[in-house]
């Protein structure tokens, strides 16, 4: 599909976008050998959301109006800088259409929504083995911290250290 064939358009998502996000969800999970790990539905998905105490933001991607691509993120905040920021938790193509300038429409979105929201800074994670993901974000002007470790507690260890153990 050429590009003069194709039209991209980037919006918020809305409510009946959930079950397309759930799918392309799945996939990302496929994709990223992570499926042992997703325990999102509809249900959990839509209320996290569109909840009354939403906390994600998302956006959709279409292309020819059809809902390829999806980014989604919510805000954090630095003591250093003093300002909040953007975590980008999830930037996802269908296969199919990587490549059509879908994903850095996405991207360049989240980027803009950071900038014209005063963040002082946009971040996210990239699995060490996704060279494919790293080469995207190095040419958008990204630099990888490599002196930084994610760490993580589970529902199991919140379990624990909220009961005392």
């Amino acid at each position: 599909m050429s590009d003069s064939e194709s039209q991209i358009e980037i919006r918020p998502a809305q409510p009946n976008d959930v079950p397309r996000l759930v799918a392309m969800i799945r996939g990302i999970a496929e994709y990223e050998k992570l499926t042992h790990q997703l325990q999102v539905d509809e249900s959990t998905l839509n209320e996290s959301l569109f909840g009354s105490n939403p906390v994600p933001r998302a956006l959709v991607g279409t292309i020819n109006s059809v809902i390829v691509g999806y980014a989604i993120y919510f805000y954090n905040f630095s003591t250093f800088i003093g300002s909040p920021g953007i975590h980008l938790e999830d930037l996802y193509v269908d296969t199919k259409y990587r490549g059509s300038g879908l994903g850095t429409a996405l991207f360049k979105q989240v980027a803009k929504i950071a900038h014209d929201e005063n963040c002082g800074r946009m971040e996210w994670m990239v699995l060490d083995w996704n060279k494919p993901a790293l080469d995207f974000y190095n040419c958008q002007g990204a630099r990888l911290l490599e002196e930084w470790r994610l760490l993580r507690l589970t529902r199991p260890e919140l379990e624990a250290l909220a009961n005392g153990s």
